[in-house]
């Protein structure tokens, strides 16, 4: 069915995997561009990790190609201002981040394209894939395969992870809340804070002790709150993003040990 893999450079990190022979020995090389985005926002671009890409025969399982998206996010008035129309060029811009790999093809394939990231904060990154047809030599260039990842990536600041807390005394919580893209919140923004929950959940063991929401902070992308636990022992912090509106959620935790002074 197959020859060999290859895949081209176009500032894209990419690594080249093996594909079996064909019967007959004849391929073409078939490029295909895929483009790994945030939700309601940009491109996962190389300041979040980027975007691990990979292709494989849907059949099989067999790995065809794989890499790491890197470059820009994109354009912000193409991809979340102007209207869209058919065919319009939205991400296929300057150094917008993708990858690009191109597949020595005996004859049609169905493979599957997954796509995973940011790679940058692990605990933030999202999965996702897309099926489709791949004929020799017809490319799939320009926009690409545009593959969309869910979720926003949460870090929680204060307190450090293994941190301890003094009992019946309050202590702050700090989150910094961005897209997948690293692309800003805050009230009133592109990517409008107003609209996304954002709360701490305290925890010991399945029992939940407390719930609280943090508010912006005055400084973009960071939220606050002040919280109290009385009775020592460890503690589980996790900080929840949410807006359901448009199915995008993130989480970040912290374990603290509350101590009496």
């Amino acid at each position: 069915m197959l020859a060999r893999t290859t895949l081209a450079w176009i500032g894209f990190a990419a690594m080249a995997v093996a594909a079996p022979e064909t019967i007959t020995g004849q391929t073409v090389p078939t490029n295909v561009m895929v483009r790994v985005t945030a939700h309601d926002a940009k491109i996962i671009g190389t300041d979040v990790g980027g975007a691990r890409v990979t292709l494989r025969d849907a059949e099989t399982g067999q790995v065809l190609a794989e890499g790491i998206q890197q470059g820009s996010t994109g354009n912000t008035r193409l991809i979340m201002v102007q209207p869209r129309k058919r065919g319009a060029r939205v991400y296929d811009t300057g150094n917008a981040a993708g990858f690009l790999a191109t597949i020595d093809l005996g004859e049609p394939i169905l493979v599957e394209i997954i796509a995973e990231g940011p790679l940058g904060t692990p605990h933030a990154t999202q999965r996702a894939s897309k099926t489709m047809l791949l004929v020799p030599g017809k490319d799939v260039l320009g926009e690409g395969v545009v593959i969309d990842l869910l979720g926003f990536t949460v870090v929680v600041e204060e307190p450090s992870d293994g941190a301890s807390v003094e009992a019946g005394k309050e202590f702050e919580i700090r989150a910094n809340v961005t897209m997948l893209c690293g692309c800003p919140t805050e009230p009133g923004g592109m990517w409008d804070a107003n609209e996304i929950e954002i709360v701490a959940m305290i925890k010991r063991g399945d029992r939940v002790l407390t719930t609280v929401p943090l508010a912006f902070a005055g400084q973009r992308n960071t939220y606050t709150t002040m919280a109290t636990v009385d009775e020592p022992g460890p503690i589980e912090i996790q900080v929840l993003a949410m807006d359901p509106g448009r199915a995008n959620f993130g989480q970040a935790i912290r374990l603290v040990a509350v101590v009496r002074e």
